[in-house]
C-alpha cells in the first residue's frame, strides 16, 4: 500500500457523538480533512449545527443530528439520519460523556440515581450507539468503533473512573463479538487534556493538577488536537490489525505491563 493512503478516509462516513465538544470538534475536523463525511451527533443540536457551518466554510461534508446517547430510539434516529444523508456508516466515535457535572459523593455514599446517571451516559451510551450502527457497518463490509476512555479508568478515580474502566471492558467484549464482521473496536484513554471540559473538571490552577503532572514522565498535558493521530490510526487502513485495544495518550502516565 502507498503510505499516502494509510490514513485516507475518502468515501467513509463517520459519526462522532458529543461532536460539538472540544475533543469532538477536533475529531470531526480531522475526519473531514482525511476525506470522510461526518455526522456530528450531540445533545446540543444548536452547537452541532454551528460546527457543521464551520466545516461547510472549509468545504467539508457534515450534518448535525440531535442525539441522546442513553436512548435507543434517539440512537436509531441518528443512525438513520447518517445513512440517509451519506448512504451508510463506517466509523463511530463514542466521544459523548459526563465529565464535568459529576456527583459530589464517594462511591460508598453516592445516591443510586447519581450512579445511574453517569453510567447511563458513559457506559450505556456507547453500547446503545454501537448497536445502532452495527447493521450499516456490516452491510458495508466492516467498520471502526473508537470509544473515549480516560487515564482515570486505570486508577481509583471515583464514579468517572469506574464508568471508564467499565467502558474498557465493553470495548474488549465488543471487539471479540464484532471482529468476525470486520468491525474493529478500540479505545483511546487521554491524560490531562487542555480543554474547556478538562479545566472544568480539574481547574488549570488546581494544586491537584500540578501533583498529577509530577507523576507523568513525559509531556504532562496536551490539547484535543494531540488525540487526532491516534484516532485516525484506529479509523484508517493503518489500523487494520488493531482490535480490542485501549491506547493511552498521556505522556506515560499510565503504563500497563
Amino acid at each position: 500500500m502507498d503510505v499516502t493512503q494509510l490514513f485516507d478516509l475518502t468515501g467513509k462516513v463517520a459519526v462522532v457523538t458529543g461532536g460539538a465538544g472540544d475533543i469532538g470538534k477536533a475529531y470531526t475536523t480531522a475526519l473531514c480533512a482525511a476525506g470522510a463525511a461526518v455526522a456530528i451527533a450531540d445533545i446540543d443540536l444548536g452547537a452541532a449545527r454551528r460546527c457543521v457551518d464551520m466545516l461547510a466554510r472549509e468545504g467539508f461534508s457534515a450534518i448535525a443530528v440531535h442525539l441522546d446517547v442513553t436512548s435507543p430510539e434517539s440512537a436509531a434516529a441518528m443512525a438513520a439520519a447518517a445513512v440517509g444523508a451519506f448512504g451508510g456508516i463506517d466509523i463511530l466515535i463514542n466521544n459523548a460523556a459526563v465529565m464535568t457535572d459529576l456527583p459530589p459523593f464517594g462511591l460508598s455514599n453516592m445516591p443510586i440515581p447519581d450512579w445511574d446517571r453517569v453510567l447511563n451516559v458513559n457506559l450505556r451510551g456507547p453500547l446503545v450507539c454501537t448497536q445502532a450502527v452495527i447493521e450499516s457497518m456490516t452491510q458495508r463490509g466492516g467498520g471502526r468503533i473508537v470509544n473515549g476512555l480516560s487515564a482515570g479508568a486505570f486508577m481509583p478515580g471515583g464514579i468517572y473512573g469506574v464508568s471508564k474502566y467499565a467502558l474498557h471492558g465493553l470495548t474488549c467484549n465488543l471487539a471479540t463479538e464484532l471482529g468476525s464482521r470486520g468491525i474493529n473496536v478500540n479505545g483511546i484513554a487521554p491524560g490531562l487534556v487542555a480543554s474547556n471540559s478538562g479545566y472544568a473538571s480539574l481547574p488549570k490552577d488546581s494544586p491537584f493538577r500540578e501533583i498529577l503532572g509530577a507523576q507523568i514522565p513525559g509531556k504532562t498535558s496536551g490539547p484535543p488536537a494531540d488525540l487526532i493521530g491516534t484516532m485516525l490510526l484506529l479509523c484508517s487502513p493503518a489500523g487494520d490489525w488493531i482490535n480490542g485495544q485501549t491506547i493511552s495518550v498521556d505522556g506515560g502516565w499510565i503504563m500497563r505491563l
